[in-house]
């Protein structure tokens, strides 16, 4: 559709006014562990990527509250078919005179946006943009782009941001907060650290499941053209109803009724792409079999659980391991490169191995409560035959609220609660 430089123009103010509405808003400060002056500073590509709705355009605003910038929304119907690149680039100067820096939100929505990015690049404008798609970094920004960027990765609300929401510093607690302490872990366990339920629980389950839904449907099944979306939604819900569990392209064909393995797998594969699903593989020191072994199936955030799995109680383990796969996360760690779970040779199992380089870290299990010698002996057997067998003696079981240090065949196992992890 050929637009005019009036109809354009009209666009990117319109958007002008979103962005100062959302620039004169209250919000919290993210932990992303990286210093914002020296990101601004540096004339590479700023990525801000993570899921839909966590705060990667919060975050972007932030950062650039008090420069000056220009700004371009492309979940924005308007603007993608109006799409002219040399008159957006003459109407941002009328728009935004004198833009040091220029924020592009949600930029996978344009098509060929990669090659378009390149070139302001080459031209020495200064970009941050925002994106919640993970083929951004996999394809499109792995090879148009190498090199020209920086990531910051955002995720929802740690456990110390939720606390920082409410007025409480995690780490330094009074007596008198303790109890609220424990109501608020609790509650972050069960309904996650999105940042818009954070304020209304009562939210949790209509919004996250309206949003789950949109991005299997949206994000997912229309970006590709997904024609069995029974399917692949029947997949979604499958995966959000046995997080922590064991799967595999083959069974999952077979018991769901799929086509194909083939199809079983791309599926797979869109549902990670959107950064809601992730899948971890077994550690093993031949690649060929790690491939084949089954992966452990993770979701971004408690929350969908809450809202989306057909379970009808907690499960408390469960949520908590879940929970601990995306703090490690938030710290760095990447499934399949530095992040794995291990069965040793008597198949028991480690929930997650740490890897630095070529040495194994640490190893992670994760108990919601040793509640008895039973479920003990159970954990720490298993954390320890893991310990033999990688030559690692840097052991930890995180819990709920367990802290302790358990001794056992010249090993010391670290019991700690998931708070102070």
């Amino acid at each position: 559709m050929k637009v005019s430089a009036e109809d354009m123009k009209t666009i990117i103010l319109n958007q002008r006014k979103e962005r100062d509405e959302l620039v004169s808003r209250p919000y919290l400060n993210r932990h992303i562990g990286q210093d914002i002056d020296m990101l601004l500073g540096n004339r590479l590509i700023k990525l801000i990527t993570g899921p839909r709705r966590v705060g990667k355009s919060t975050q972007a605003l932030l950062m650039l509250r008090n420069k000056n910038f220009a700004y371009l929304n492309f979940d924005n119907q308007a603007l993608l078919d109006a799409w002219d690149a040399d008159l957006v680039m003459r109407m941002l100067d009328e728009v935004y005179p004198g833009y040091e820096y220029i924020l592009l939100d949600e930029v996978q929505n344009l098509a060929a946006w990669d090659l378009w990015v390149s070139g302001l690049y080459r031209m020495g404008k200064n970009l941050v943009i925002t994106g919640s798609n993970a083929k951004m970094l996999s394809s499109e920004m792995a090879t148009v782009l190498t090199g020209k960027y920086l990531l910051v990765e955002m995720l929802p609300f740690s456990l110390e941001e939720f606390f920082d929401w409410h007025g409480l510093n995690l780490h330094h607690l009074n007596e008198g907060q303790q109890a609220d302490a424990s109501v608020l872990i609790a509650d972050y366990l069960r309904n996650g650290g999105y940042p818009e339920v954070v304020a209304s629980r009562m939210l949790t389950r209509s919004y996250l499941g309206t949003l789950f839904d949109s991005i299997v449907w949206k994000d997912v099944a229309k970006r590709h053209n997904v024609r069995n979306t029974a399917d692949l939604n029947n997949l979604a819900l499958y995966f959000i109803s046995n997080i922590c569990g064991q799967v595999s392209a083959n069974d999952l064909t077979g018991e769901l009724g799929f086509s194909s393995v083939n199809t079983t797998k791309k599926f797979m594969d869109y549902l990670h792409e959107p950064y809601l699903f992730y899948y971890l593989p077994r550690y093993n020191n031949k690649l060929k079999l790690m491939k084949k072994a089954p992966k452990k199936v993770y979701v971004v955030d408690n929350g969908f659980v809450a809202a989306k799995a057909f379970a009808l109680s907690d499960n408390l383990g469960h949520l908590l391991e879940n929970q601990m796969f995306v703090e490690l996360m938030r710290r760095g760690y990447d499934a399949e490169k530095t992040m794995f779970y291990y069965r040793s040779r008597n198949d028991r199992e480690v929930d997650f191995i740490l890897r630095k380089g070529t040495r194994i870290e640490c190893l992670i299990q994760v108990c919601y409560e040793l509640g008895n010698l039973k479920t003990e002996k159970r954990e720490v057997d298993s954390l320890i035959e893991g310990a033999e067998e990688l030559r690692c003696n840097n052991l930890f079981i995180v819990t709920d609220h367990d802290e302790r240090v358990i001794e056992k065949k010249d090993y010391k196992v670290n019991v700690v609660p998931f708070s102070k992890f």
